[in-house]
């Protein structure tokens, strides 16, 4: 029984690595090889010279750390207020429910609104400058980005860790207490610990996601240069240059060999429970108070940072006419062309989110119950990390050098690849950690009981993970109808899809018309 187990383990691996291997790996050594590859000299490394020499490159390098660093570590503590208050005090339901949602906002909107949010909520014309009466600080530089990364980012780190959170066992808390243990060594031991690697990986994903966004930077870096926007430049400037942008793409992935090492070294902390049991969590108003306040702060700064998403399209041309009016709307529904393309964002969405919960489940099965070799889970741990640190404009020029010519340019199911790629990491990371909390021996007293591995996945693993499995589920749809940076390269005519069709508007000028759009997308 346990052979037949690691041959399906086996197989699951397999297919997996077969997927990465085609649609990963060669079209990174196609980007590596365009990296080598001179106009005129051939192969060689002038590119990386070029670059390396270049005026503000490492200051843009330093930059990058510095802000992607900042933003990742207030992300994760404030994605960890949020889900401590949501599992560990004893405010109502709707309360937690609302943190939850509010928590996950900003996924809801393709991450081209970040940059336009900010600026009209804290620009010098900005709406909430005109309730506050003043400029509350300078949105074009650190603080922006600061600003954009941490929103941009707090949906994933609070997914993470709210995840993982609901599989710890309380009961731990009433043992340490009697243990005689201070309520900070109980915090510690009980809550902080189980967490380490979740909280590890909360700042890792966190910090790449800032480290590669390109978008943010590009409409609120100001002079504060980052690495993601000189891969911008060099890609998408006046003059594009493919080998240096190359360069710049391959040096953008260093940083993922020490976060690999890291998430290593802090899988020794992850903690099993035998069983999950709910408790009555001890009475505390200072505690609840504090929390709910700290969380009723994040949540304000949220929704009222997005509230122009949904007041500006109301207006005629703000800030100067902000007589209510509906026409940006009428002229949305009057385009015929929305409707098809509005089909086909649904439609890659619902099929990237079904066919990618399904390979997030398979790798997390892998790596989270069985007993094949470390090298096997290794491998599939750095999959998830190479996913997270390329950035979605690299991977869609990756395929546009790929798969030019063959019979997967301009379709559908190179858009539902590219996404599948994409967005691995998170789901991956959120079934593993789930995965990894429950019994260890389900799958042993299963095969005592004369069931196979398959009968146990599907009867006892899987009913236990189906609130991760719906939460993944979700992540890919949304982050699939909001994406743009890879799909830009890669949709067509006939494959538009609506954040594609958001960016053909706005190059147009007709950005209010655009925002209109933007009310659609995450609401489905």
């Amino acid at each position: 029984m346990q052979r037949r187990k690691n041959k399906e383990i086996k197989l699951i691996f397999t297919v997996l690595a077969v997927f990465f291997l085609a649609f990963l790996a060669v079209p990174m050594v196609q980007v590596i090889v365009k990296s080598l590859t001179q106009d005129t000299a051939g192969i060689g490394l002038e590119n990386y010279r070029e670059v390396l020499t270049s005026k503000g490159f490492m200051q843009a390098v330093g930059n990058s750390f510095l802000v992607a660093g900042c933003s990742a570590l207030v992300t994760t503590l404030l994605a960890f207020v949020l889900a401590y208050t949501v599992h560990y005090t004893n405010l109502g339901r709707r309360y937690k429910d609302l943190i939850a949602k509010a928590a996950v906002l900003p996924m809801l909107l393709p991450t081209i609104t970040y940059g336009f949010a900010i600026i009209y909520s804290f620009g010098k014309q900005g709406l909430l400058t005109r309730l506050f009466g003043r400029q509350l600080f300078d949105i074009y530089g650190f603080n922006g980005l600061l600003l954009g990364y941490v929103i941009y980012t707090l949906p994933i780190s609070f997914m993470l860790i709210n995840n993982t959170m609901g599989y710890i066992d309380k009961r731990f808390m009433i043992v340490s207490r009697l243990m005689g243990d201070s309520p900070f060594q109980t915090f510690k031991i009980t809550i902080l610990r189980p967490l380490l690697g979740t909280l590890a990986a909360s700042f890792i994903q966190t910090f790449f996601l800032c480290f590669t966004d390109f978008g943010i930077p590009a409409s609120i870096g100001g002079q504060f240069e980052v690495v993601a926007s000189v891969l911008y430049e060099e890609m998408l400037g006046s003059v594009p240059d493919f080998g240096n942008g190359a360069v710049v793409a391959i040096i953008m992935l260093i940083p993922s060999i020490v976060s690999i090492t890291v998430l290593n070294i802090l899988e020794k902390y992850n903690v099993r429970y035998n069983k999950i049991s709910p408790i009555e969590l001890k009475k505390s108003k200072k505690r609840d108070i504090t929390c709910a306040v700290a969380s009723a702060v994040i949540m304000i700064g949220i929704l009222s940072i997005f509230a122009v998403i949904f007041v500006v399209p109301f207006t005629e041309e703000w800030p100067y006419r902000t007589s209510f009016t509906l026409e940006h709307f009428q002229t949305v529904f009057e385009d015929s062309s929305l409707y098809g393309v509005y089909t086909n964002s649904l439609m890659v969405a619902i099929v990237t989110a079904l066919v990618g919960t399904l390979m997030a489940y398979g790798a997390a099965l892998v790596t989270a119950r069985s007993s094949v070799s470390q090298k096997l889970k290794g491998t599939i741990d750095s999959i998830a990390l190479v996913t997270n640190t390329i950035p979605g404009m690299v991977i869609g020029l990756a395929y546009l050098f790929c798969f030019s010519g063959t019979s997967l340019q301009n379709t559908f199911a190179i858009l539902i690849i590219c996404n599948m790629v994409h967005f691995f990491s998170t789901p991956y990371l959120m079934m593993k950690n789930s995965l990894s909390k429950m019994n260890a021996s389900w799958e042993t007293t299963a095969m005592l009981m004369g069931d196979n591995w398959t009968k146990t996945i599907i009867r006892v693993v899987t009913p236990n993970a189906v609130s991760t499995l719906l939460e993944v589920f979700s992540y890919y749809f949304v982050n699939a109808m909001v994406t743009i940076s890879a799909l830009i390269f890669l949709a067509g005519t006939r494959t538009m899809v609506i954040t594609t069709k958001i960016k053909e508007l706005q190059y147009f000028n007709k950005f209010l018309s655009g925002t209109s759009q933007l009310l659609f997308p995450g609401n489905v």
